[in-house]
């Protein structure tokens, strides 16, 4: 079953005005912290377990140097650690320090309860069935998006 034109084109402006809020709340909620918006992101991915740094830049959607310079900034705050991948010299493994996990732990803490405070008038249906349709959408968003990277699919 095909989505409708009208229906695909609404669902993008839903999406857009959803990572808008979004960006506006998580930039509110870390004014006067070191870590910005994206070092979040990515001290996320990193948390949840040791990976090349080539494989966070491509799960992120970001070039290795941009990484990089993100995880030097982590590094220098001591909440990621690097080492040589011992299965290519010439990759490297990143991880959290015992710092980087708690301070993800703060974060992930701070982000739920300012959710439960905006979301106060939703039911708990509402936003589970939310949680399902979103993970729902991200799934097939990311399936689409490794077949069109895989040249299985193309775009019009």
């Amino acid at each position: 079953m095909a989505v409708a034109p009208d229906t695909a084109a609404d669902l993008v402006y839903q999406i857009f005005d959803l990572q808008r809020a979004v960006r506006c709340i998580a930039t509110a909620a870390i004014r006067g912290q070191e870590t910005g918006v994206a070092l979040q992101g990515v001290l996320r991915f990193v948390g949840e377990g040791e990976s090349r740094a080539t494989s966070l830049a491509e799960r992120l959607g970001v070039s290795a140097p941009v990484l990089s310079r993100h995880i030097a900034d982590l590094e220098e705050h001591g909440l990621v650690v690097r080492r040589q991948d011992p299965d290519d010299g010439r990759a490297q493994l990143v991880a959290l320090t015992p710092l980087g996990a708690d301070r993800l732990r703060s974060i992930e803490e701070q982000r739920t309860a300012a959710l439960q405070d905006y979301l106060r008038d939703w039911s708990e249906e509402d936003a589970g069935n939310t949680a399902k349709t979103l993970h729902k959408l991200t799934e097939s968003l990311k399936k689409s998006a490794r077949a069109t990277a895989a040249g299985t699919i193309t775009t019009p």
